[in-house]
């Protein structure tokens, strides 16, 4: 058996406007604390709730937030050796650290290198200034080139960088020359994401208020399938449904999850899943400290899956894949209305896989919620 873990560093300097994550600015903290007090007491903390992992060889770490990359690659470095020690890491170990083009130097990349990162994940979103400020993102987006370059200098081997689709305001000319410039870069793999209005932020008020309109339906497609089309140009192809990568630099972490396999969250909010139980922690950085350093619990909450709800997230997460799913794992009605699904395109019937089409992959979600009712 094998474990990956999760690291939330939950800390930015600024909150981005469509931003409901768990994520805290240094204005928000109740104690006032700056990002140079915290840090060492939160990897503290981090460390203390790792004691309750089991012990099982980890294959990759992801350290997402947040942004990561506020912290010194020391601090980081901690977590990654007390793994490595406690848990050990297969050879082949996949440690990715998500950051803010902004927050990046070479020095700092080199040190992140040292400590064990071996991927890096950069925040692009987008290359045209005026849809990075819709989204309150704070990059210049030059700072993004400079960055891959850098990181590839640093000798990273894994560069990615995440966009974002449907960001109101933005044209289909607009996105086009956004993926082109993140094409254009010395990266391995890029992540797009459909902008969701999360109720609660800044965005979604925007838009109530009627100063901002979403891009309609029709729109979006276009936008999914332009990705689809450069990216396989680019010698990228798509293995799960947001993610396109050149052979071998598929995110395994990420894979992690869409498999369903084991793995820990470690840091505030951060969630779980170990032997079809789910359970995930308190939210907030002070609380879940406080609560470490007095040896109580930080897990807010927890599930355990039923058969029924692990073969239909078996369907849920499979479908979203390149390998798509197999028929062996369907019964007849769920095969009968894939089958009427690929007489209509959607999806392609193999001899014993059920693979999404481009077109498909537009309406999964339809398709999963046919197949799980």
């Amino acid at each position: 058996m094998s474990l990956s873990f999760y690291v939330h560093i939950p800390y930015c300097i600024k909150r981005c406007g469509y931003c409901d994550f768990n994520t805290y600015t240094p204005s928000e903290l109740q104690d006032g604390a700056t990002l140079e007090i915290v840090s060492n007491d939160y990897i503290d903390a981090v460390l203390k709730e790792l004691e309750s992992a089991p012990q099982q060889i980890v294959p990759t770490i992801f350290f997402g937030g947040g942004t990561p990359s506020l912290l010194p690659a020391k601090d980081l470095g901690r977590v990654i050796q007390k793994i490595k020690d406690r848990n050990g890491l297969t050879d082949n170990c996949e440690i990715t650290l998500e950051a803010n083009p902004d927050s990046v130097t070479l020095e700092k990349l080199k040190g992140y290198l040292e400590a064990g990162f071996n991927r890096i994940s950069f925040g692009m979103q987008s290359a045209k200034p005026h849809v990075l400020a819709v989204l309150d993102r704070t990059h210049n987006p030059a700072n993004v080139e400079k960055a891959v370059s850098m990181a590839r200098a640093a000798g990273f081997k894994s560069i990615s960088v995440d966009l974002i689709y449907g960001t109101p305001g933005e044209s289909l000319d607009d996105w086009r020359h956004t993926l082109e410039s993140a094409l254009s870069l010395d990266i391995d793999h890029l992540s797009a994401y459909a902008l969701i209005v999360e109720t609660g932020t800044k965005l979604a008020a925007q838009i109530k208020r009627g100063d901002l309109e979403m891009p309609n339906d029709d729109l979006m497609a276009e936008m999914y399938l332009l990705i689809d089309q450069l990216c396989e140009a680019h010698g990228m192809s798509w293995y799960e449904l947001s993610n396109w990568s050149k052979p071998g630099h598929e995110c395994r972490h990420n894979i992690a999850y869409w498999k369903n396999q084991n793995w820990w969250g470690l840091g505030p909010g951060a969630h779980s899943h170990i032997d079809a139980k789910r359970f995930w922690n308190i939210k907030h950085p002070t609380t879940y400290k406080q609560r470490i350093f007095s040896g109580e619990t930080v897990i807010a909450d927890s599930e355990n899956l039923t058969s029924d709800q692990k073969s239909d997230e078996a369907i849920m997460l499979g479908i979203r894949m390149r390998e798509g799913l197999s028929t062996s794992d369907l019964n007849p009605s769920q095969v009968q209305t894939l089958t009427t699904y690929g007489e209509n395109g959607f999806v392609e019937m193999l001899q014993d896989r059920v693979l999404l089409t481009p077109t498909g992959r537009l309406i999964a979600d339809r398709i999963v919620r046919e197949l799980t009712f």
